[in-house]
């Protein structure tokens, strides 16, 4: 079923079999231009910027997910089902819940804990806690070694809610579910992996701390955010 509703594109050899995927679209076409050759924009992709290029000569997609769960599970579903794509790779941004974490660091999704419904309702599981693709998180644990990045892998929690009436409960989520930091989008597509047989895994950049409220700038997270990228190209 290509085009889908929300990727109008019929060639689907335009899509690599790994796609690397921001949310921010913009960040999307900064890893395109900053660390890919021979690159191809591939039009179509609905409010969304998609990139294809090759990383030491291994051909590479770079999508843009939107903000959420269910804008990631859109994407990634068409991508997974449709267009062939055997491996997503998040990388984003996230708020730490313990000030074991520091700005800068970067963390690998062991698995992702949700208050989502979103596993539920898709009728994959009652779960509230979906893996990382192991074999997957094992690449990028080498690529880490390999690029020299220190990677803390840990339980996430991935919120269906960015501005919480009560922002100190972070802090209950910590101590009960062992969630390190917080993003809005894994637990998602960790699902969809799981629904279709695919892999799935999700690197983070600590941009903010719950814990000391320090806070880097967009700038800041632009330039900073370079290792967890290297890192998620490196790895295919």
């Amino acid at each position: 079923m290509i085009p889908t509703p929300h990727i109008e594109l019929k060639d689907k050899d335009l899509i690599a079999k790994t796609v690397i995927m921001p949310g921010d679209p913009l960040r999307a076409k900064y890893i395109a231009e900053t660390f890919l050759k021979d690159v191809v924009q591939i039009n179509g992709v609905r409010n969304m910027f998609g990139y294809t290029g090759k990383f030491n000569g291994k051909k590479v997609t770079v999508m843009g997910s939107g903000m959420g769960m269910p804008s990631i599970g859109i994407y990634s579903y068409e991508l997974f089902k449709f267009y062939d794509v055997e491996a997503i790779i998040r990388v984003g941004s996230a708020g730490a819940y313990t000030d074991k974490l520091k700005l800068y660091d970067v963390v690998l999704a062991k698995d992702a804990w949700s208050e989502s419904s979103y596993a539920k309702t898709m009728g994959v599981t009652g779960r509230k806690t979906l893996p990382a693709t192991k074999s997957l998180n094992n690449r990028l644990l080498k690529s880490a070694a390999k690029v020299g990045v220190t990677l803390h892998t840990e339980t996430i929690h991935s919120s269906d809610v960015f501005y919480r009436v009560n922002p100190d409960e972070f802090k209950d989520i910590y101590e009960k579910h062992n969630a390190v930091c917080v993003e809005m989008e894994s637990f998602a597509l960790f699902t969809n992996a799981k629904a279709l047989g695919k892999k799935a895994a999700c690197l983070l950049t600590i941009s903010d701390s719950l814990v000391t409220h320090e806070a880097t700038t967009a700038q800041e997270r632009q330039e900073a955010f370079k290792e967890m990228m290297l890192v998620a190209l490196n790895s295919i």
